[in-house]
């Protein structure tokens, strides 16, 4: 028996499942995502600071179970390191890895198991990683079934938004900015839910109710397995699906778009990773009585996203009713400019402060990220679903993270030198890291778009 194409199957959930003009699954898996995120930056918020605070200290990282030869692997890469850049540089080695892992989670779920049950398969994994973290000594056990678990769900529970939607279908782009809100609620949630708990009141408290996150995504995402696009599971009459003559080009433009894309999610990884300690050691976070916890200006970050999306996504429909909608590519570009404007800001801040830094130049300094994220993260997934040949659409998708595996790396490198450098000139280097990539995007938007084939896929 032949299995439907994944633009028939779009076109029938379309038809008979839409859910404020979108398919149901979307929901699902939107609401998945929200939970998982809550999990993933909730322990996120808090890693850095744990690192640094508590764990890596002396007198309780002897206890963490291998820790000590994890510590020689890495300074025989960086050289010597002290405890901050330690944290820094595993943070980064651990953003970079959860990121590089979708990689082959997204060929797993093409080829071999099918795109559901790699994202069960991750999601237990990251439950038993979350609720490892509660035990110190098991840190290191805790981050791997982490890294895992991400590699199997990320990319595939992506898959399958594209998957919801044919080829040519205008609503995709609004489908993955639903995703990516999914992905900030949860993210905005998170380091004020746990972060609150694992910073003032212990931080095993603040892991523990990640892991509880973590298994609320999982039982969504398990009742709404009627509601997804069916997998293509191999059978004796099915071949999987072949590249087929072009793709290959198609495939090395996306690869060098993700390349340049890198460099934003260099300076955007460092925002939970030496942000955090900046925010700690040089800004007033004092109101009255109350001192504001660090985790807080991470969820300032999210909600920010949320209060521009309305607005972003309106003005988009207003530009596209006109005619004026910049494609997605300038989007890209637009969205790296804004973030280096960003980092720019950080720096002035730094340069104008006699002593500490006021919390007005943090706050700023989020709602312009916040402004930039729908120009960037959900543009980036709806360009590479839509340009991705659709035998490794599931992969490209975990290639596409593959751009934060090398932006988190570098970002934990850069890490070392927030120690040795004056913060006005930290901020302006990373000002400088994004705002190359806008230029690189918006000179070589037309080439790429033409690589890529995005306008004839937009026309059908």
């Amino acid at each position: 028996m032949t299995i439907k194409t994944e633009t028939l199957t779009s076109e029938k959930n379309s038809a008979k499942n839409d859910v404020l003009g979108h398919p149901k699954g979307l929901v699902f898996i939107v609401f998945t995502e929200a939970w998982e995120r809550f999990s993933f930056y909730g322990m996120q918020a808090l890693l850095v600071l744990y690192m640094t605070s508590y764990l890596f200290q002396p007198g309780n990282a002897e206890k963490v179970i291998g820790l000590s030869g994890f510590r020689s692997i890495v300074e025989g890469v960086f050289g010597e390191l002290s405890i901050t850049a330690f944290a820094t540089q595993a943070f980064g080695l651990y953003i970079g890895l959860v990121y590089f892992l979708p990689v082959l989670g997204g060929i797993i779920g093409d080829r071999l198991i099918g795109r559901k049950k790699a994202v069960i398969t991750g999601g237990i994994l990251m439950t038993i990683g979350h609720f490892l973290m509660v035990d110190e000594t098991l840190f290191l056990f805790a981050l791997a079934a982490l890294i895992l678990g991400v590699g199997f769900l990320k990319s595939n529970l992506a898959a399958q938004v594209g998957a919801l939607y044919p080829k040519s279908d205008s609503r995709r782009d609004a489908g993955f900015s639903f995703y990516a809100i999914g992905i900030n609620v949860g993210a905005f949630a998170a380091p004020l839910v746990c972060g609150t708990l694992g910073e003032l009141y212990g931080w095993h408290l603040g892991f523990g109710a990640a892991g509880i996150g973590m298994l609320v995504a999982l039982i969504i995402y398990i009742a709404g397995q009627k509601h997804l696009p069916p997998d293509q599971v191999r059978t004796k009459d099915n071949k999987p699906v072949k590249l087929e003559k072009g793709d290959g080009k198609i495939i090395t433009a996306i690869l060098f778009f993700l390349a340049i894309t890198a460099l934003y999610w260099t300076a955007q990884t460092q925002i939970w990773n030496s942000y955090p300690l900046w925010v700690k050691e040089r800004v007033m976070r004092d109101v009255g009585d109350f001192m504001i916890p660090i985790t807080w200006f991470q969820s300032l970050d999210s909600f920010a996203v949320l209060l521009f999306a309305p607005f972003i996504l309106a003005f988009w429909k207003r530009q596209s009713a006109r005619g004026t909608e910049p494609s997605d590519l300038t989007k890209v570009g637009i969205g790296c400019m804004i973030f280096a404007l960003a980092c720019l800001w950080l720096s002035l801040g730094e340069a104008m402060s006699d002593g500490k830094v006021s919390l007005f130049w943090p706050v700023v300094f989020h709602f312009i990220t916040g402004s930039t994220f729908l120009y960037l993260g959900p543009i980036i997934l709806a360009v590479v679903s839509r340009a991705a040949p659709r035998a490794v659409n599931s992969t490209m998708l975990g290639i596409c993270y593959l751009a934060i595996f090398f932006g988190g790396i570098f970002s934990g490198w850069l890490g070392r030198f927030y120690e040795q450098i004056p913060g006005e000139m930290f901020w302006l280097l990373h000002a400088g890291i994004v705002g190359t990539g806008s230029l690189l995007i918006l000179l070589l938007k037309t080439p790429l778009s033409r690589a890529m084939k995005l306008e004839k896929r937009r026309q059908g």
